[in-house]
């Protein structure tokens, strides 16, 4: 058990949190979430040890073990890759090397030999002899191939570096693991995988994300920075999120008596525990709410953005119809070809691809901002679309540094101060935030800025590449609500399973020799054997 005692944080006047005592118990999986502007990281960072409190203490029963998920990609590089997880163990890993390097010693005295007999002792106890098919079996579960188990951590890629970290969180069977965004930069199969892992996984996790499909998956509670403090709720994210806001919607409605608040409380506090069977969690979720108490349940403090995106006319029959587009990189690798489809009206549509770069360059040829080596695009006449692209940095160089209100109204027909303000305030820019300068936003506040412009062009077609990066939770599940309603036709990609799976009507995977079109949804897209035989098929042809 992990417990924390009379727990606070404070930088100068500024209190984080204060008088924060809570206990994380075997076998259950804490999800840390965090108002606007809550600091998370620095939560997990006192947990482990990394950071020290104004007062109160973190206390790990004796002989128990803590892995941190590491956040520096570039911290082993001269290592092997197989070493690297076992490092994941570090006692483990000492007693490893300093026995094989006696081995390796010819000159080892008697003593010495004494030495490599206890440590082997040691290492057999700890799980030793089966560390290295142990961590070989995390990394192949990942997607890292065996011939990539001996190479220096220098010699992956980014993803692949990312893979191997989360492989050395987890081995070794932690019974305290701690996971920071353990998504980022995860493939969807890799991501399901995870959460099977943790589902059966028998110590105590707790993670950051801000991908809610993974935290409906696997925890069993959710821990809420926010009034200044931090407070363990029952059951997952979608819970969670869903009774904070019936209770606010109850408190706001003073007319309601008591009575039927309770009721209506405990009615849906039962209906989402007959629904526990759909995460990998439901046995420990089910038993929790069983003992949920209506008092634990309180409204956030949250800010959520409002977005909307009204289409200023309806589209026509014509929408879109893309002929043999095809492009090249400025090294002349394939980035996509072949590729061919016509989108209906209605139709919402994820666009998927392995490389990255593939999918930026698509968005950019489909909204004329490159073009491509062969092919067309024909957009119906009554279609006007909104852009949002993976990269917005042009929008916000030195060079156009203005404040809020002239940087959004450069965007707008209607050049009113009001108009334009009221749009700031629905992305949660209000009082003197509106003269804050363009170049200063955060991630986070340019893509609320980046929003806020579509919105504004009234489309009635959405691309939207990557929309969620360097969002908080509050402002994904607003954009998710405002994606869902949209009465037009879009194009977009993200990370987000549950926007994903609760947007798109249909499935196009892109590769360099030509495209993978399905009217599945995204589950079932994944598991499916025909669409892994195309894949295997296009990716095998010759570009």
């Amino acid at each position: 058990m992990l417990t924390v005692s009379n727990l606070g944080l404070q930088y100068g006047k500024r209190v984080l949190f204060d008088e924060v005592d809570l206990k994380f118990t075997v076998g259950f999986c804490y999800g840390v979430i965090w108002a606007n502007g809550a600091c998370k990281s620095t939560f997990l960072k006192l947990i482990s040890g990394e950071l020290d409190p104004t007062r109160g203490h973190v206390s790990l029963e004796p002989n128990n073990r803590m892995a941190v998920l590491k956040q520096n990609h570039f911290e082993f590089e001269e290592y092997e890759v197989l070493n690297t997880v076992i490092m994941g163990h570090r006692e483990m890993y000492d007693i490893m090397v300093e026995k094989n390097a006696i081995y390796m010693d010819p000159d080892a005295t008697e003593a010495d030999g004494l030495r490599a007999a206890d440590l082997e002792n040691q290492f057999g106890e700890m799980g030793g002899w089966e560390a290295e098919s142990d961590a070989a079996e995390l990394l192949s579960n990942m997607g890292i191939k065996e011939e990539l188990h001996y190479k220096q951590m220098k010699e992956l890629n980014g993803p692949e570096k990312v893979k191997v970290l989360l492989a050395q969180a987890l081995f070794g069977n932690p019974d305290i693991l701690l996971l920071d965004e353990p998504t980022n930069d995860l493939d969807a199969r890799t991501v399901t995988w995870l959460a099977d892992f943790l589902a059966d996984f028998k110590n105590t996790v707790i993670v950051v994300s801000h991908d809610r499909y993974f935290l409906d998956m696997v925890c069993t509670h959710i821990v809420d920075i926010d009034f200044g403090g931090i407070r363990i709720f029952t059951g997952n994210y979608t819970f969670w999120y869903e009774s904070s806001q019936l209770m606010a919607q109850q408190i706001a409605n003073k007319n309601k008596k008591v009575d039927q608040k309770r009721k209506e409380m405990m009615e849906f506090i039962a209906r989402f525990s007959a629904n526990a069977s759909k995460s990998r969690q439901a046995t420990s979720r089910k038993k929790a709410l069983e003992k949920l108490k209506l008092e634990e349940i309180r409204p956030s403090s949250r800010k959520y953005p409002f977005i909307a995106f009204q289409p200023d006319r309806e589209p026509g029959d014509q929408i879109l119809k893309v002929s043999n587009l095809s492009k090249r990189d400025e090294s002349g690798r394939l980035l996509f070809g072949n590729v061919n489809f016509t989108i209906n009206r209605g139709e919402k549509i994820v666009l998927l691809a392995d490389d990255a770069a593939a999918l930026s360059a698509f968005y950019d040829v489909l909204s004329g901002a490159s073009s491509a080596d062969s092919g067309n695009i024909e957009f119906g006449q009554t279609i006007t679309f909104a852009y949002l692209p993976n990269d917005n940095s042009e929008f916000f160089t030195n060079e156009q540094d203005q404040d809020l209100i002239n940087w959004l109204r450069q965007f707008s027909e209607e050049k009113d101060e009001q108009f334009i303000r009221g749009f700031l305030g629905r992305m949660l820019f209000s009082g003197e935030e509106v003269h804050k300068k363009s170049s200063v936003l955060s991630g986070g506040e340019k893509v609320r800025c980046m929003l806020a412009k579509s919105m504004l062009h009234q489309p009635n077609f959405l691309l939207l590449d990557e929309p969620t990066n360097h969002l908080d939770l509050e402002s994904i599940t607003t954009l998710n609500n405002a994606l869902r309603d949209f009465k037009g036709n879009m194009i977009f990609t993200t990370h987000d399973h549950q926007m994903i799976q609760t947007v798109a009507n249909r499935i196009i995977e892109i590769t360099p020799n030509g495209i993978i079109d399905s009217l599945m949804n995204f589950d079932e897209y994944l598991v499916a054997e025909n669409i892994r035989t195309q894949r295997e098929a296009l990716v095998g042809a010759v570009a």
